[in-house]
């Protein structure tokens, strides 16, 4: 793989940050606004209004694009709301999810997040999670990159966890309950969220369930940044994270944009657990 210097880095990620900060600015605005919302499965029946976009989404993936184009021209962009790719073959694709966690914001829920992710050749090396709250009880952006800490608002960031907490959170969406787990379960409604929080300590570790790219490739430089564990059920059991490929089998599905896969990270003895209990 190409090597991107620390200087390189360093900007990139500063640049994702300025960008995570503007989307949540633009979310930060929008709330309490009459929104218009379409729901992205309403042509099939089966997934009918399950998945919700908002005319925010849309805007905030526009800027985004606007910017990524205008900073590092030639590189790729890979959207959630849009399948525009301005540089398909390039090593550096840089992922967006403008509002993880829609559902929420729509209703007014407060817990979502803006993601950017920065990959390498599939790797990720940068990572901005904006999240409408924080360890701090505010809003804020969670970022790292290859070979730096984790912070928070451009501040090193270190969890602090009090020693008497016998019992941790674990995040976990459907399927499984609490009976033998190492925690107690929470569901935010935002991969984003919860690959941010297990980062900075919130969670002990958090098992998604069918993320798409641009919810989780954020998520996870962060997570590689405090030295998660994180795993990806490849259909034949739990593999260790090494990169994002596309596992489709024609050649125009081979592509980013199909990635997908049951992930769970966070800390190793909880990581291991989850696993065993989702095989």
């Amino acid at each position: 793989m190409p090597t991107l210097s620390q200087r390189d880095l360093v900007e990139i990620e500063r640049q994702a940050v300025e960008l995570a900060t503007m989307a949540g600015a633009q979310i930060t605005a929008a709330l309490g606004r009459t929104l218009a919302v379409r729901y992205k499965g309403e042509a099939d029946k089966r997934e009918a209004l399950r998945d919700p976009v908002s005319e925010i989404d849309e805007e905030i993936e526009v800027l985004i694009r606007e910017r990524v184009a205008s900073f590092f021209p030639g590189q790729d962009v890979l959207g959630e709301e849009s399948e525009e790719r301005p540089g398909r073959d390039h090593d550096i694709v840089w992922t967006i999810d403008p509002i993880d966690g829609t559902a929420n914001f729509v209703n007014g829920f407060p817990l979502f997040a803006a993601s950017i992710g920065v990959l390498n050749r599939g790797v990720p090396v940068v990572g901005a999670v904006w999240c409408s709250t924080s360890h701090a009880l505010r809003s804020g952006v969670y970022h790292a990159r290859t070979g730096g800490p984790l912070s928070f608002e451009s501040e090193d960031f270190e969890a602090v966890l009090s020693p008497d907490v016998r019992r941790r959170l674990i995040g976990l969406g459907k399927g499984l309950d609490a009976a033998g787990l190492p925690g107690d379960l929470r569901r935010t409604g935002s991969a984003a969220i919860e690959c941010a929080f297990t980062a900075a300590g919130l969670l002990a570790a958090t098992r998604i369930e069918t993320p798409n790219i641009w919810d989780v490739a954020g998520g996870f430089a962060l997570l590689q940044a405090v030295g998660a564990t994180i795993r990806v059920d490849t259909g034949s059991g739990w593999e260790d994270f090494e990169g994002f490929a596309s596992r489709a089998s024609t050649y125009e599905e081979n592509d980013l944009r199909h990635w997908s896969g049951r992930v769970i990270g966070g800390t190793p003895n909880v990581v291991d657990a989850l696993c065993r209990r989702s095989d």
